[in-house]
């Protein structure tokens, strides 16, 4: 296999690859450089490179993100399109980081950062393969309650809508709906809408 070969396979199996990705291959940068000047890998961001038909894949940005920030959580309303618990169609991927660390250079795709800690940032977090990047995503039920807390930056709606959702396809029951209340802190906010659903 020659080396346009192998960077083309490693760009297949990781989704979105690094000049480091390529190096650790025993492949120069250089390589990949080339290839992308002529078009047969796409720059989706400083350092980071896919194969072009990759680029229309709807999950794509979550995966992109991940990649630039890997200890953040996807979150809020780029969560519950993830998860398949809103209409909302997210213009940003909103993601959560733990309050103290650094704020992220993003420049594509755009971002919207919230900043969480202890186990608020820690609870609920779920790793999925997106585009094959690992990706980390809140689940539904720590969505939802990060939904209320949030609720004056997305909308009440959106909660109520995520809710309602999450009960209706039985993304989570009512006691992990309760247990995340409790960990970001909403339980007397949620209470009267998780009485109302049960």
């Amino acid at each position: 296999m020659n080396r346009k070969q192998k960077i083309l396979e490693l760009a297949k199996k990781m989704g979105i690859i690094r000049p480091r990705d390529v190096e650790a291959e025993g492949i120069s940068r250089m390589y990949l450089h080339r290839m992308y000047k002529k078009g047969e890998i796409e720059r989706i961001g400083r350092g980071l490179y896919v194969l072009p038909q990759s680029i229309n894949n709807e999950s794509f940005s979550l995966a992109e993100v991940s990649k630039q920030i890997p200890n953040g959580v996807i979150c809020l309303i780029s969560a519950l399109h993830f998860h398949e618990l809103t209409t909302q169609i997210p213009h940003k991927v909103w993601i959560a980081i733990e309050n103290k660390k650094w704020e992220p250079e993003s420049q594509y795709p755009p971002i919207e950062i919230i900043r969480l800690t202890g186990s608020a940032f820690s609870f609920g977090i779920e790793i999925h393969k997106v585009n094959n990047v690992t990706t980390k995503i809140y689940s539904p039920a720590k969505t939802v309650a990060d939904c209320f807390k949030f609720r004056n930056k997305i909308g009440l709606d959106i909660a109520l809508e995520a809710l309602k959702e999450t009960k209706n396809n039985r993304k989570a029951t009512v006691d992990e709906l309760w247990e995340a209340a409790k960990v970001c802190k909403m339980t007397n906010v949620m209470r009267p809408y998780l009485e109302a659903i049960v």
